[in-house]
């Protein structure tokens, strides 16, 4: 080898080198050191004691807390109530709360309607109240009405607080062995951790587990195991491993996604199924319900229980441009506040103008003055009404004794209150003095001037009012209202407008909010080909709650007309929505859900049965009995279909509908008279419905009464208006030789519908007949 070739292979030998020293250092720390590789294994559940070493102040605020403090098992050190024998009586009962071998029991009514001893399990909470379970068989656990009331020291009957009009025996729903008052599937999601609700809708059972049995550090931030891991890494070796291995990111995130951390338990919701926290986004576990009537005031206050997430997203806190979350008022790991005072509010709101008596206008602590009772029956002394939150946080008494605010932090508008029936904080205090008296003083100290609620765009919807339309419309397409009455102002475009939606309706399918895409979806009702077209591009949608409701949609299209392109993921989706169903199928819509799902895929045998079962779990769901008679009708069981439209229309006399479907299956059974009687008591409640009108017509002409037959053909012209009403009027002209009737009506279409098909043959027909009868 000469000298050059040398330097040549040298050269070659010195690159190889420097390439492989690194090689084998890779290769010494791969096989000396494994723990130091990014983490890569499946996160799993280790419990609080592992986060306390690292995380000492976070769990002392922790400790005690309602998170902590959530359930537990009854011991004498977690039992706060008075069980030394104590009776209440109630609901036309005497109960007794008791010790007995070192255990707490109730005697109380139990799911035969009769009195029996209950030994109390787990408690329920702490503050201001506390409850009890009870274990039943299946796995079942259910949450006592006996309750104590902390703040006072007393029991009381949940029932009497809750439904004061109503005596719950056993055979209600809402009794507290029935599903209402269950806790596997009622409670337990948000009172535990890792939940997971094993319902076997076979067997109506349940396997229920936990990690932990109240609300502990992973319930929030997820399973902790990798997070422990990246802990023990040394400095160096943690540099690429994300979020400190914890799957849900509590730091680096903005307002919203901070706020949907706590939107599982924080909500009014529908369960998909058991949480995951891993899920991209909240419409993958949970979906919200929206703020509207019956569970809150039209203009979004709260009415029933809302559990403060559907209030905060209409604040301004929240809205667009502001950063507000959770966080800013609350201590996260202790629940409480960071202030008692004005001082919560503000540390954004300047005390030199919110913080005055030009602003609140009332009277500090010690001025002369007399308190109020509100509403809810809290005394405010003089000086209440300078706080902030008794003006912009007014709340209502929920489960007795556990006052809630609203978190919408809306300013008193006495003016709704006037207009649209709607609270307001002024007279919520002031309860002797009128709405009119509180609009009075808010035009003296703030003028005249009252921005337009959405609440006055949703009433004049539901009115009617033609213009709300094009307000909706706006509301929709304004980013600076907040995101679920936006979705609340689409669902009603869908509603009342659904002409409107129909140009704008593209543009929110494809919205990066899976809520807007939601409530668009849900507004597709009639099977077009445009609309076919948009839920199949639904079901590949990357949120669960969109393409399984594009899936429910698509079923009522049936499987035979969804194009073979689309056929397997359209199977997927749909599987995927039967989960969800049988999911939820402990609760009687939830058999009632599953029941449909089945009819819509002709098994009748499933859906009878989960029908049946709903009935049976709750009785006073009477529109079940609707669905199954239309089910023996589908199987040939009209006798039993009949009876059961009967049975329905004890309950519901003023159901159009209903009479409307007994007098079609009244013809199909031949019994003409008492079909005839159905529809007209079907027009009587729904004058305007058009088929009613012409099945009565038909009915009549079957009957040989020409004049009555032509008077409800009429009906149903003056209802509907259109190029169809007109032809079957026609059509009766012609097929009962009403030749004179017949042409004049035919001029009379063509006048307004020149392109008619086929009527300028028919008149043309007409006309030479009759000028050779002439």
């Amino acid at each position: 080898m000469d000298i050059s070739s040398y330097q040549k292979t040298a050269r070659r030998l010195g690159i190889i080198l420097v390439f492989l020293l690194p090689a084998y250092l890779l290769l010494k720390y791969a096989f000396s050191a494994p723990e130091h590789l990014p983490i890569q294994q499946e996160a799993t559940f280790v419990g609080k004691e592992s986060c306390k070493q690292c995380h000492l102040a976070e769990y002392n605020d922790w400790l005690g807390s309602h998170h902590d403090r959530a359930m537990d098992i009854a011991t004498d050190s977690t039992v706060l109530g008075d069980f030394s024998g104590i009776k209440l009586e109630s609901q036309g009962r005497i109960h007794k709360m008791y010790k007995k071998d070192n255990k707490f029991f109730v005697y109380t009514d139990g799911e035969d309607g009769q009195m029996h001893e209950y030994e109390v399990k787990y408690v329920f909470g702490f503050t201001p109240l506390q409850q009890y379970l009870v274990e039943f068989d299946g796995g079942r656990l259910q949450t006592l009405p006996l309750t104590w009331n902390t703040i006072d020291s007393t029991w009381y009957h949940m029932a009497d607080s809750i439904y004061k009009d109503e005596v719950i025996d056993h055979h209600n729903w809402l009794h507290w062995t029935n599903q209402a008052q269950n806790w596997n599937s009622m409670c337990a999601e948000c009172h535990s951790t890792n939940l997971v609700k094993g319902y076997d809708p076979e067997t109506d059972t349940y396997h229920t587990t936990y990690s932990e049995i109240d609300v502990s550090c992973e319930a929030c931030h997820g399973p902790g195991s990798n997070h422990v891991e990246w802990a023990n890494l040394p400095e160096y070796s943690r540099q690429n491993i994300s979020n400190y291995g914890l799957i849900v990111k509590t730091s680096g995130i903005d307002n919203a996604q901070y706020v949907d951390n706590c939107v599982r338990c924080h909500s009014r919701k529908a369960s998909l199924g058991d949480f995951d926290h891993s899920t991209a986004s909240i419409y993958d576990h949970s979906v919200p319900n929206l703020p509207e009537e019956p569970s809150w005031f039209i203009d979004g206050q709260i009415k029933d229980e809302d559990y403060v997430y559907a209030s905060f997203l209409q604040s301004k806190m929240y809205g667009k441009n502001r950063e507000v979350q959770c966080n800013d008022c609350h201590n996260v790991h202790s629940g409480e506040r960071l202030f008692d005072d004005n001082r919560l509010c503000t540390q954004c709101h300047r005390s030199d103008i919110y913080d005055t008596y030009e602003h609140h206008h009332h009277k500090y602590p010690g001025e002369e003055g007399y308190s109020v009772i509100s509403d809810a029956g809290i005394k405010y002394d003089v000086g209440s009404g300078t706080e902030c939150i008794n003006c912009h946080m007014p709340g209502r008494y929920y489960m007795g004794v556990d006052f809630r605010r609203d978190h919408s932090f809306r300013i008193p508008r006495p003016d709704l209150s006037i207009k649209l029936g709607t609270p307001n904080a002024c007279n919520k205090c002031h309860t002797d003095k009128s709405n009119e008296w509180s609009e009075q003083h808010i035009t003296k100290w703030f003028g005249e001037r009252r921005r337009r609620h959405y609440a006055e765009a949703f009433a004049d919807a539901q009115n009617g009012k033609i213009e709300a339309a094009t307000e909706l419309k706006n509301m929709v397409a304004d980013d600076l209202f907040p995101p679920n009455i936006r979705c609340l102002a689409i669902e009603n475009l869908g509603r009342y407008f659904p002409d409107s939606l129909e140009t704008i309706i593209d543009t929110y399918l494809k919205d990066p909010n899976p809520a807007l895409r939601l409530s668009s979806v849900r507004t597709i009702l009639q099977p077009t080909d445009k609309n076919i077209k948009r839920l199949l591009s639904a079901l590949s949608d990357p949120t669960k709650a969109v393409r399984t409701e594009a899936a429910q949609k698509l079923m009522q299209v049936g499987e035979n007309n969804i194009p073979p392109k689309h056929q397997q993921l359209y199977k997927k989706t749909l599987n995927e929505y039967k989960e969800i169903l049988l999911f939820n199928s402990d609760f009687p819509l939830g058999k009632f859900n599953l029941a449909n799902f089945y009819y819509n895929q002709n098994d009748l045998i499933n859906a009878e049965n989960y029908y049946k079962a709903a009935m049976k779990q709750d009785n006073q769901l009477s529109f079940i009995k609707l669905n199954l008679a239309y089910l023996y009708n589908r199987k040939g069981q009209n006798e039993k279909a009949e009876q059961l439209f009967k049975e329905y229309l004890q309950s519901e006399p003023n159901d159009a509908e209903a009479y409307y479907s007994l007098g079609l299956l009244l013809t199909e059974m031949r019994r003409y008279n008492e079909s005839l009687d159905a529809l007209l008591k079907a027009k009587k409640l729904a004058p305007n419905r058009p088929r009613v009108n012409h099945n009565i017509a038909m009915m009549y002409d079957f009957m040989k009464d020409k004049q009555k037959a032509e008077e409800y053909l009429r009906y149903e012209i003056q209802v509907v208006n259109n190029l169809n009403s007109r032809l079957e009027l026609l059509k009766f002209y012609l097929d009962n030789n009403y030749g004179e009737k017949a042409l004049s009506l035919g001029e009379e279409i063509l006048k307004q519908y020149p392109d008619a098909p086929d009527v300028t043959q028919i008149v043309k027909q007409l006309k030479q007949q009759l000028s050779i009868t002439r």
